[in-house]
């Protein structure tokens, strides 16, 4: 397949929406589990950016494989490759914590129509008490946490690893002569 796009590698144009978003979602992920008022509304969104996300990563590593292979070896190159296939894992989190969010969402959203149908004393044998709202909402905001910060901080070590392939050593410290 040809990873190129109006005559740049594919790679070097989809690594920057996958550096924005990633910490984008991650951050979005840790509101929506915290805070059941943006779960209620921003759930569908994060999931739908999580599943998108994962094969947006998995296209973007294709791409940085398939541009590997048209460039001169280089030790920081292969650095750069060998951390780029790190993020997967984190991607895949990401995803799976959306989900898990989401059925937690559609759970309290269920509860509450249920509550409002079948008045005060069904809703609480229906609806799940605080102590468990509070429990699930501590457990799916630390998991966003974690996942939040382990995904942008692989995110910088392989874009760090990768700006070191490109522009060391290719640009002067004192500005250029006309």
């Amino acid at each position: 397949m040809d990873y190129s796009f109006a005559g740049l590698p594919l790679h070097v144009l989809l690594v920057h929406a996958v550096i924005v978003l990633t910490p984008l979602l991650g951050l979005t992920l840790v509101v929506v589990a915290a805070w059941p008022a943006a779960r209620r509304v921003l759930w569908l969104p994060a999931l739908i950016g999580a599943a998108i996300l994962l094969p947006l990563g998995l296209v973007t590593i294709e791409a940085g494989k398939w541009l590997e292979q048209r460039v001169p070896p280089a030790p920081l190159i292969q650095v750069h490759t060998a951390q780029g296939e790190d993020i997967v894992p984190w991607l895949i989190a990401l995803l799976v914590l959306a989900v898990a969010i989401a059925v937690w969402a559609l759970v309290e959203r269920a509860a509450r129509r249920r509550g409002a149908a079948d008045g005060d004393v069904a809703s609480r044998v229906a609806t799940p008490g605080r102590g468990i709202r509070i429990g699930v909402g501590v457990v799916l905001t630390a998991a966003a946490l974690v996942i939040a910060a382990g995904s942008t901080w692989t995110l910088v070590r392989i874009g760090e690893a990768g700006s070191r392939a490109v522009w060391e050593g290719s640009f002067s410290d004192e500005p250029l002569a006309d």
